[in-house]
């Protein structure tokens, strides 16, 4: 069965493009059939693919007014080793377009129900906002991976995030579930990121990933090459880290569990 996973915090900053892109390469290494969604209209999954969004003549974009269908849309990233459905700026005005179609909310959902068999994974990385592009991907998804990094004001956002996606569950999307929690961008040495953590670890238990994401400076050169880490430097702690959770999501995939 397809898992399509949301990677979402309505926090910006917080690694979710970084982590969309390198954990689709590194699911990609083991074999896995993997489509990557980029919602973003900024198109940094797209570019970190190593596709030009500035020559796209077909994007998300299309697929959502239901101009195209996600196989007319989709490309393969070569550098990758998985299909993406790509986005650039024109996806900026698809939520005004939108407006007054039937089923705003769930038209990425039904355009994925053609193309689901083709794939193992399905990562779609979402705006930092809730809006109709993201509420979109959460409407796709059957779980949501949430991204963010350990400090104060990240508590907050996440308890906020927490009572979204139970609306969502609630309105549009009753399969939703919190697939776990990935800290990222952490420096062990940071007295208060250890104590959120901690923290993190105390309220939600399981469900937050083993893996850590560290601070790395492979990981912020690799969008500049159009490459995921993996490809950039492979021996980096932060290629290291993304296989570590492509492993952890095959090997322990903990069960969600409600918001």
């Amino acid at each position: 069965m397809t898992k399509i996973m949301a990677i979402t915090n309505q926090k910006g900053g917080v690694g979710k493009t970084t982590t969309t892109v390198n954990l689709a390469a590194s699911l990609a290494t083991t074999g896995q059939r993997v489509l990557l969604i980029d919602l973003d209209p900024q198109g940094n999954a797209t570019m970190g693919s190593g596709i030009e969004k500035r020559d796209l003549e077909i994007t998300v974009y299309h697929v959502l007014l239901g101009k195209k269908t996600v196989a007319e849309a989709r490309k393969s990233s070569e550098v990758g080793k998985y299909d993406v459905l790509p986005a650039n700026r024109d996806l900026a005005g698809a939520e005004v377009e939108l407006v007054d179609v039937p089923h705003r909310e769930t038209r990425l959902r039904d355009a994925l129900q053609a193309v689901g068999s083709d794939y193992d994974y399905i990562l779609i990385d979402c705006p930092p906002a809730l809006n109709l592009l993201t509420l979109n991907g959460l409407c796709a998804a059957k779980t949501v991976m949430i991204p963010m990094q350990c400090e104060y004001y990240a508590l907050e956002g996440l308890s906020d995030l927490v009572n979204t996606i139970r609306k969502v569950r609630a309105n549009l999307n009753p399969v939703l579930e919190i697939e776990g929690l990935l800290r990222t961008m952490f420096d062990p040495r940071n007295t208060l990121a250890q104590q959120v953590s901690d923290q993190l670890q105390e309220h939600f238990g399981d469900k937050v990933y083993r893996t850590v994401i560290p601070r790395n400076i492979r990981l912020a050169e690799a969008p500049s090459y159009g490459v995921p880490v993996l490809y950039h430097d492979k021996l980096s702690k932060g290629t290291q880290a993304y296989l570590a959770l492509a492993s952890e999501l095959l090997n322990t995939a903990a069960k969600p569990v409600s918001a």
